[in-house]
Formats: C-alpha cells, sequence, structure tokens
C-alpha cells in the first residue's frame, strides 16, 4: 500500500518511483511542472478541473482514503468535489504499483483522450481499469471527463462487462452504452454531439488497450 499525504503537491508524486504508470500518464501532457508544483493532492481532489485525468485514474483504481472520523480515523472510498470529505491520506492498492499487471490480479488499464494540440487539455478523456480472471471480467471502472457536468464521473454503463469476456463484441457494447449515458455540454472546443461521439469512441479505446494488455500476458 502506498500512502500518499494530501497535503503533497502533485510533482512529488510523479517524482516517487512508485508512481504507477497510469497515474503517471495522466499527470503528464498538459499539465504544466508549474501546476504540479502549486497543486496539492487535496486540492486536485476538491477542485477536480486542476487534473481532472489524474483524478479520473484514482477513481478508476477504486483508490481509498483516510479521514478523521468521530471515532478516529475512517478509510473509505475515494469522492471527488467540493462536498467530499477531506482527507489526510491517499491510499494506493499495491495491486496498482510497478510492476502492475501479470498472474497476480489480472489488472489492466488503459487511457484515450482528444485534444486540439498535444499540449492542450483534452476535450474529451477516458480512463479505464479492469481486472480480468481468466476470459471473464471481475471488475470494470470507466472514467470520463469532458462529457459531464462535473468534470470527472465514473460511468455505470461498463458494468455490462462483468462475468462478460473482453473481447470486441463486448467492448463496442460497453462503449455504446457509455455513449448514450454521458450527459455533455458543448462549447467552443467541441459541442454536446462532438463530445458524446468520443466518449463512445474513447471509451472503446481504453478497452482495447485493456484488452491487448490481456492477450500480451497470456
Amino acid at each position: 500500500m502506498w500512502n500518499i499525504d494530501t497535503n503533497a503537491p502533485l510533482q512529488s508524486i510523479l517524482d516517487n518511483p512508485e508512481c504507477p504508470p497510469l497515474l503517471r500518464r495522466t499527470l503528464t501532457g498538459p499539465i504544466s511542472w508549474q501546476t504540479r508544483n502549486e497543486t496539492s493532492v487535496q486540492k486536485a481532489l476538491t477542485s477536480p478541473r486542476a487534473a481532472p485525468q489524474w483524478v479520473a485514474a484514482l477513481l478508476a483504481m477504486g483508490v481509498t482514503i483516510t479521514v478523521e472520523g468521530d471515532a478516529g480515523p475512517e478509510e473509505m472510498p475515494l469522492t471527488v468535489g467540493a462536498e467530499s470529505p477531506s482527507p489526510h491520506i491517499l491510499r494506493i492498492p499495491p495491486l496498482f504499483l510497478p510492476p502492475m499487471g501479470g498472474d497476480e490480479g489480472g489488472w489492466r488499464w488503459g487511457e484515450a483522450r482528444v485534444t486540439r494540440t498535444p499540449a492542450d487539455e483534452p476535450i474529451v478523456a477516458v480512463v479505464a481499469v479492469v481486472e480480468v480472471n481468466g476470459d471473464v471480467v471481475r471488475q470494470a471502472r470507466v472514467v470520463l471527463t469532458g462529457v459531464w457536468p462535473e468534470p470527472v464521473r465514473l460511468a455505470q454503463a461498463t458494468e455490462q462487462l462483468v462475468g462478460r469476456p473482453l473481447d470486441e463484441d463486448n467492448i463496442r457494447a460497453a462503449a455504446e452504452a457509455v455513449e448514450k449515458e454521458v450527459a455533455p455540454r458543448g462549447d467552443f472546443r467541441g459541442s454536446e454531439e462532438y463530445r458524446r461521439a468520443m466518449a463512445g469512441v474513447l471509451t472503446r479505446r481504453a478497452l482495447g488497450q485493456c484488452s491487448q494488455q490481456e492477450a500480451s500476458d497470456e
């Protein structure tokens, strides 16, 4: 278990050799070095617009937090937003720490995004984390940014993958369900129709990456 002090800056997460590849991927790109140093973990969780893809990765990984309760420290699932509990510890499960995947746990991850330029914040982004046991999906979490009224949210539609093979037909069906579930708001970077379409396309890509990782490990 990797316990992260929520007062720490995001840059310290990236600098830590234990940082999982998925978190490393979502902390780079459009998030500048200055932003990573000026933004604490706590700020990123309470104001997800600061690092939405990183927060999406945390939700997809199913990380937990430790908060101070009336009876002492309490561990609970991560939630984000201004009204969420204020954690003092972010707990990354050991199964996500390098090396991730392989025979222990069978976890796979995928990430896909669409941007105007490589340096821009993604218009829509998808992070998928899937646990596969043999040929069957045991858990699947897909989190999207840019397609909800809030900055980031876990999609419910991909729960239909559980108990099924992570094959092309099931991935396509899950992506179509996500496309129907999202509630995007259009702006100058992308219309509602464009964002909805990208939600489906990127979900399919991210889950496809999970499927390819599964195949490569067999």
